[in-house]
């Protein structure tokens, strides 16, 4: 039977520490709230394996042939080729279901240090609340259609009574490495109530992080992304730390990029950015692109300058902003028209100032914002030497 998975590695394609996601029940791994979390992860240097349990999204397998047992056996057995093609997964991150059977896992990786819970249940058979209403019919007939998230699902009678025959109490106990719970006030789906019973049964070290405001499935982009650099900073603690060569350069800008995408990491002095390119021309869309860094670079120029000669003048400008877009637009201006037509850059920038200005000043700081260090770079003849390094 094989899984389907997604290996997502940091952009220098070496991590320090690897991480399994265990999604929620039949969400799949594709749920944008796993990518983000697991983007986060990368950002700090750790690949994390992100799969489908038997029969839900690409992997093989029939979804009413399975349970909670064999949802426990996916996870031990992508832990294991991890081991083998990698690096041994030293934490797991479940979400809802996959969070009660990550900790049930844990004891069988031993290279596991941390578990990371989220909108997780404390009994398993908390999930069949979703589909209430079947269980006679299941106990009846063997099994029901049921209607989960829009998609029709076949749950077996078997199914439901493995999530019964699970009590995670023991798991919990033995639990030989760091917890950290996430858990919404305003879950609906599983209540907080859940994590009060994780956190009880729990020895230490364990973390409770609240993630107010949030729904069960993170449908929020700020929820998970704020979830996953959580899950980032609490890890550091239990986690191998990177030994590997970082990015240096006696240059004040150096960039890496590795043999797949276009996902780039840039070091400016001591401070890390990401580049990439969108998705529709091939990128992952993990950071800005080239022009749009040559754009912030003009509007950070822009707003600074024009903050810098307004203070100089001792005129109160509470605040600068700087809107900005990129294109290319045929010269209208051609000499000559049997030539092959060609493109200029165009930079469209508005200007808003937030203070008491007259008229006056508010003309002679547009004025200012055209005489900004990057506006004349751009406008005068550039050189650029390249050798090899």
């Amino acid at each position: 039977m094989q899984l389907s998975a997604r290996l997502e590695l940091p952009v220098d394609r070496h991590p320090h520490a690897f991480a399994i996601f265990a999604h929620c029940f039949t969400c799949g791994s594709d749920l944008t709230a796993s990518h983000n979390i697991s983007r986060e992860l990368n950002l700090v240097g750790i690949g994390v394996l992100r799969f489908d349990f038997t029969g839900i999204g690409e992997s093989e397998g029939d979804f009413v042939d399975t349970s909670f047992t064999t949802n426990i056996s996916d996870l031990v057995a992508a832990g294991e080729w991890l081991a083998a093609h990698h690096l041994a997964p030293a934490l797991l991150v479940g979400h809802s279901l996959g969070g009660a059977a990550v900790l049930c896992a844990a004891n069988q990786l031993p290279s596991v240090k941390a578990v990371v819970t989220i909108g997780a249940p404390f009994a398993p058979d908390h999930v069949s609340r979703h589909f209430a209403e079947k269980l006679e019919q299941i106990a009846e007939s063997g099994r029901a259609t049921v209607n989960i998230g829009g998609r029709p699902f076949q749950i077996a009678k078997q199914f439901v009574d493995d999530l019964g025959a699970h009590e995670l109490d023991k798991n919990i106990r033995e639990l030989e490495a760091g917890l950290l719970i996430l858990h919404s006030p305003q879950d609906k789906t599983v209540s907080i109530d859940e994590a009060a019973k994780l956190y009880t049964a729990a020895r230490h070290p364990k973390s409770f992080v609240s993630l107010d405001g949030a729904d069960h499935l993170l449908s929020d982009n700020a929820d998970s992304h704020y979830a996953g650099q959580v899950i980032a900073g609490w890890s550091s603690r239990y986690l191998p730390q990177p030994q590997g060569e970082s990015l240096e350069s006696d240059h004040k800008v150096a960039v890496r990029l590795g043999r797949e995408g276009y996902t780039t990491e840039v070091m400016v002095r001591q401070h890390h950015l990401t580049a990439d390119e969108p998705e529709s021309v091939g990128g992952n869309d993990f950071g800005p692109g080239p022009y749009e860094l040559v754009s912030a670079g003009l509007g950070a120029c822009t707003a600074m300058t024009i903050q810098m000669y307004a203070r100089r003048k001792g005129w109160v400008v509470d605040e600068v902003q700087v809107h900005l877009n990129h294109k290319k637009d045929y010269a209208a201006d051609m000499e000559a028209s049997d030539e092959r037509p060609t493109k200029i850059d165009h930079f469209e920038r508005v200007v808003v100032l937030r203070g008491k200005l007259n008229d006056e000043q508010r003309a002679r700081l547009l004025e200012i914002a055209d005489r900004c260090p990057v506006h004349r770079t751009l406008h005068e003849t550039v050189k650029v030497t390249t050798v090899l390094g």
